[in-house]
């Protein structure tokens, strides 16, 4: 009888978590009309709630990295689902702007951060020796199944009833995942006396690593540590770089204001919602893709490929985003697509080339928060040159010409280690069981 692994398992249960908490960021940009016509907010409230969010969100990811360390992978996606959960809920019996500030932006941000794709790559290096970037790459497209998956039921629900009946779909969500982390996530394959999925010969240090002992406080403290010491490579910086105008140029601009662009030239909500469902598909396409790739290409490569056509996509939005759907807005949100999250699988990649299994996970945790500070920049940014300019242009071509920038910058990105033999960035707890 043929066995399945249970890394299959783990890595399923991964994703729907991702899924639950990409079903909140891709709900941005249908609820913000909703929410100012309700409440008579202006486009920057709204900017700054979604920009709080995304910079927490990126911020809080490379404590959780350090805290699943501590506490464990199990716990942590736990915490953060129920975080999602009551920062949703409460949104219903708000009032004032300042509570979409702190339910949106402080709570939520803090679950999402907590279920970031750093959870992802940790999970992947932990459970898997082989088909690492193939899973990563499954993984990642979380973002585009959830977005495929509830951004049409989400934007039939506000339209049926309100945005208060979709923010209670995506708190129900993320609640009926909890039990599935409970039951099937462990934190490592030894937790359950196998080995991970591919792996041959004696086991490894990585692998017979354990959960560190200590305080809370401690195990945060090592990201700092991580930060600082990585934070002195070239490497690092690069990897940071491109990923802030990765952030810039997906969740900051897209997710937040494609579909009050899209009305601001006369198109449905529903409409510019189902555009953003033709990102979800190809999506699903180029980061499993793109993941194969990445098992066989240089990554470097792969990501100046992915900026550059990414950049193209987004200066030609403003010449041909209008109230009908035409045929070169499909081809727009098809190329948006296949790179939205394609550049994931070869940044962690890199990250763990340079740094190493467990020290990467942390280092990724600092790169995709400059991912989601660069998502913030932009969600703010972006709503401004809105309110000054009275459209969208300008923000659509400072984001193509920042992600030309990024293609051109991978070039420089080293791929051999940042440091000498991968020795951990942060020091050893000697109180660790190892």
């Amino acid at each position: 009888m043929l066995r399945i692994h249970r890394a299959w398992a783990v890595a399923a249960v991964t994703f729907l978590v991702l899924i639950a908490a990409a079903t909140f960021r891709s709900s941005f940009g249908v609820m913000v009309v909703p929410l100012e016509s309700d409440f008579g907010w202006p486009r920057s409230a709204t900017s700054l709630a979604v920009s709080v969010n995304l910079v927490v969100y990126g911020l809080s990811a490379p404590f959780a990295a350090a805290l699943m360390e501590r506490f464990g992978v199990r716990r942590i996606a736990a915490l953060s689902m129920a975080f999602i959960a009551i920062g949703t809920g409460l949104t219903i019996y708000m009032q004032h702007s300042w509570q979409l500030v702190v339910l949106w932006g402080l709570v939520v941000g803090l679950g999402t951060g907590g279920t970031a794709l750093v959870f992802g790559s940790l999970i992947v290096n932990r459970w898997f020796v082989t088909r690492r970037g193939l899973v990563l790459g499954i993984i990642g497209t979380a973002y585009a199944t959830g977005q495929l998956a509830f951004l049409p039921l989400i934007s039939r629900a506000i339209e049926a009833s309100s945005w208060r009946a979709a923010s209670a779909i995506i708190a129900g969500l993320c609640l009926l995942v909890i039990p599935l982390i409970i039951v099937v996530l462990r934190d490592r394959p030894s937790d359950v006396g196998l080995r991970p999925y591919g792996a041959t010969g004696e086991a490894s240090t990585t692998e017979q690593a354990a959960n560190s002992t200590g305080s809370g406080w401690k195990a945060a403290a090592s990201a700092i540590t991580a930060l600082r010491q990585a934070s002195r490579t070239r490497a690092f910086w690069l990897l940071a770089g491109t990923f802030f105008i990765c952030g810039w140029t997906t969740n900051g601009i897209i997710s937040t204001h494609f579909v009050p662009a899209a009305h601001d030239h006369g198109m449905g909500a529903t409409t510019a919602a189902g555009l953003l469902a033709i990102v979800g598909v190809f999506d699903i396409i180029g980061t499993i893709g793109s993941g194969w790739l990445t098992d066989r290409f240089d990554p470097r490569i792969l990501l100046g490929v992915y900026y550059a056509l990414r950049g193209i996509a987004l200066l030609a939005v403003p010449f041909i985003l209008g109230p009908d759907v035409e045929p070169p807005i499909i081809v727009i949100m098809i190329l948006f697509g296949l790179d939205w999250v394609a550049t994931v699988p070869p940044t962690v990649t890199l990250c763990r080339q340079a740094f190493g299994i467990e020290t990467g996970a942390i280092v990724f945790g600092w790169v995709f928060a400059s991912h989601m500070i660069g998502a913030g920049a932009s969600a703010a940014v972006s709503g401004a040159l809105h309110e000054a300019l009275g459209d969208y242009a300008s923000a659509w071509y400072l984001a193509g010409a920042l992600a030309i920038l990024a293609a051109g910058a991978c070039a420089w990105i080293p791929r051999a280690a940042a440091l000498p033999d991968n020795p951990p960035l942060a020091a050893p707890d000697p109180h660790a069981t190892r």
